[in-house]
């Protein structure tokens, strides 16, 4: 079965990698979604920014690896216009613990596993965690990466946007 993921999430690196066509984001920015202390934020507060919407879960060990490189780059480049989201396949609780344990400086929003069927909408063919979708200022999906962001990879994409 461990097998079996490895192969599933390597082919749905290539197809995150090969498929590069425009993604509607009019109902991604529609929606509101509740933080992880229940206030409901929604997430047009960011339209006209360089966003990364980051689809993930206390449990995922690939999504727990590339974070602290995201809380980096929104340090970084935040005012610059950048602005990560975190949607989380998860328990508010848990995600609220792992958040503070990680000194997140982005929004974790709670998506719950109806995050995962927003995240096919926009590219996420298999449902597999972490996915993470980069929005460009005109609201247009410049990148989707299934699996981990390099800091290479993410660093490159946010420079061309920013």
């Amino acid at each position: 079965m461990g097998c079996a993921a490895v192969l599933a999430l390597a082919g749905g690196v290539a197809l995150a990698v090969w498929d590069r066509a425009p993604r509607d984001t009019s109902a991604l920015f529609s929606l509101s979604l509740p933080d992880t202390s229940g206030e409901q934020q929604s997430l047009s507060q960011w339209r006209g920014k360089v966003v990364v919407v980051n689809f993930w879960a206390t449990w995922c060990a690939p999504c727990r690896e590339e974070m602290p490189e995201f809380v980096r780059a929104q340090r970084e480049f935040g005012p610059r216009g950048l602005q990560f989201i975190g949607i989380a396949v998860d328990e508010p609780d848990k995600v609220a613990q792992f958040a503070k344990e990680l000194e997140l400086n982005y929004p974790a929003l709670m998506g719950g596993y109806g995050a995962v069927e927003l995240s096919k909408t926009l590219g996420n063919q298999f449902g597999a965690l972490p996915f993470t979708v980069v929005i460009d200022r005109t609201g247009a999906v410049a990148r989707t990466q299934l699996g981990p962001f390099t800091s290479g990879k993410l660093r490159a994409t946010i420079g061309n946007l920013l």
